[in-house]
């Protein structure tokens, strides 16, 4: 019997491509940094004082370990995070001037191995398959 296709399994094999890739780049230029937290950075960035559920949300991470990223993000530096204001059992997380530094060089990095990770699809490919991951995911 010949075995199926799953497409589970091939998700879960991309996401380990992803996972390594995204590793060797960031070794490869001197950064400590895992994709949930270059993603937690990046949302952060982009919702200046978001407390850490809603980072958790934004990167569709588990709410309950999401602290830990960013404690790891807070001990290198890279974020504060403060009482918020406005519901004393939240905190607001802010990116340092660290955070915003590294976050500015990295960038260009990630959008570069991007191609990486989709290496053995062509340009057209690589478009239809992001339209197709897209609509399966939103």
């Amino acid at each position: 019997m010949k075995a199926q296709v799953m497409a589970g399994h091939l998700i879960r094999r991309l996401n380990q491509i992803s996972t390594h890739t995204f590793a060797q780049h960031m070794q490869k230029s001197g950064f400590e940094l895992t994709p949930v937290q270059f993603a937690a950075l990046d949302a952060i960035a982009a919702s200046p004082g978001i407390d850490q559920a809603g980072v958790a949300n934004k990167i569709a991470y588990d709410r309950a370990t999401i602290g830990g990223v960013i404690d790891r993000l807070e001990q290198k530096g890279y974020v504060t995070r403060s009482i918020s204001k406005q519901d004393r059992r939240a905190r607001e997380v802010r990116l340092s001037e660290k955070g915003s530094s590294v976050l500015e060089e990295i960038l260009p990095i990630v959008t570069a191995l991007q191609n990486d990770i989709l290496s053995k699809l062509d340009e057209d490919e690589r478009s239809e398959f992001l339209r197709l991951a897209k609509k399966a995911v939103y």
